[in-house]
């Protein structure tokens, strides 16, 4: 516990020291994400209820802790906002299809010897489950990827606003593909960081690689990383284009000088 408080107490010091009141309210951002995350777990124990719709809000509210608490309500976080939402809706339907398809949901052989003790028949579709974990896996590269792209066109139409829909979109398009690569190797290094124990263990008991790749635990997070990886090349064209309809439509207003 000691170490946990050191730990947040330097990156708290540092967030500050470097981002100042943003720097702040990223940290506090942080703690507000896992509540929204506890919150919705509460909820997904009832079978009453949809797991994949309490998602959506709870996406909902993190993109809203992620953009409008930490970098305010202006141009560049509603743009960026409404883009992650359009994007998390339209891949859904694609999640939840593949989630069924390729059968990841529940837990594998590797996990269920542990939980043999207990009754799995707890009334929970598994399916709605493990579409809703790729879901809330996806929330936060889309909404960085989003403000990554809408922040640096709101600073090309600043100092060029005389500049074309077209060329703005081109602008934003160009700045997506720069940052596409980055996004998806981080999301595969941070699998591979997260699960080298397991790859490990795999290699221990002698697993072949046409049985790793077909392990459920396996497949089900490199599912969750191209899931992620087809997000964030959604998100770019969507906010590129949202982004350049919304400040050539208006102008330059006093909201693009935000």
């Amino acid at each position: 516990m000691n170490a946990i408080l050191l730990l947040a107490a330097i990156l708290f010091i540092l967030m500050t020291l470097i981002g100042g009141k943003k720097g702040a309210r990223s940290f506090f951002a942080i703690f507000l994400n896992f509540g929204v995350i506890i919150f919705v777990l509460f909820f997904m124990n009832d079978p009453n209820i949809n797991p994949i719709i309490v998602t959506l809000f709870a996406c909902a509210f993190i993109g809203c802790i992620n953009l409008f608490f930490i970098n305010e309500v202006n141009i560049k976080t509603k743009t960026a906002f409404l883009a992650s939402i359009i994007t998390t809706v339209v891949l859904i339907v694609f999640i939840v299809i593949i989630a069924e398809k390729s059968m990841i949901q529940g837990f594998g052989e590797e996990e269920i010897e542990e939980l043999s003790i207990f009754s799995l028949y707890i009334g929970v579709d598994f399916v709605k489950v493990a579409a809703s974990v790729i879901i809330m896996s996806t929330i936060g590269a889309i909404t960085d990827a989003a403000m990554a792209i809408s922040s640096p066109m709101r600073e090309i139409h600043y100092h060029h606003p005389d500049i074309s829909r077209k060329e703005l979109f081109q602008a934003g398009i160009s700045i997506g593909k720069d940052i596409l690569g980055t996004s998806t190797n981080t999301l595969f290094f941070a699998f591979f960081g997260g699960y080298l124990a397991l790859l490990i263990w795999f290699k221990d008991l002698s697993y072949s690689p046409g049985e790793i790749i077909n392990s459920k635990i396996f497949s089900g997070e490199m599912i969750t990383i191209f899931c992620a990886g087809i997000g964030v090349t959604m998100v770019i064209p969507i906010t590129s284009w949202i982004t350049a309809m919304y400040l050539v439509k208006r102008g330059n207003t006093s909201d693009t000088t935000e």
